[in-house]
Formats: structure tokens, sequence, C-alpha cells
């Protein structure tokens, strides 16, 4: 028995969905390796800029400074 016109086009169509599905893939996997290096880059420049950002600020230093109100004055100590 013959195959008729509409079977020839469900096949032909299902053969292109098929190959979209397979193109989707190929580009999703593609973004996904290239997104690492990406992310990588720019934690790399915020990390940087939050350094310069902690040295224009002292913050983080090791020595306080004199302004800093955390520090206990001598002058005003404890009586003890």
């Amino acid at each position: 028995m013959p195959r008729g016109r509409s079977t020839f086009t469900k096949r032909q169509k299902e053969q292109a969905r098929q190959q979209k599905q397979r193109d989707k893939a190929e580009r999703r996997n593609q973004r996904k390796q290239e997104k690492p290096e990406g992310i990588v880059d720019e934690m790399r420049e915020l990390r940087d800029h939050a350094e310069a950002q902690a040295a224009l600020f002292n913050i983080g230093s090791d020595e306080p400074s004199s302004a800093d109100p955390s520090t206990p004055d001598d002058s005003k100590g404890i009586e003890r």
C-alpha cells in the first residue's frame, strides 16, 4: 500500500522539528561553555574594584586610625 502525501509531510515536519531541537541543544551547550569564563572575569573585575574602594576608605586595614570611634581613648580610661 503506497504512502500518501500526508504521511510524507508529517515525516518531513517531524524531522525538521527534531533538527531544530538538536540545533537548540547545541547552542545551549555552547552558551554554557562560554558562560563560566565571563563570570570569572566579571568576578575578578568586581573584586579588584572592591579592593580599590577599600583602599580609598582604609577599610580592612590592620592599623586603627585616630578618628576611629570604636577604639578606646586612654584619656577617658575606666576607673579600676
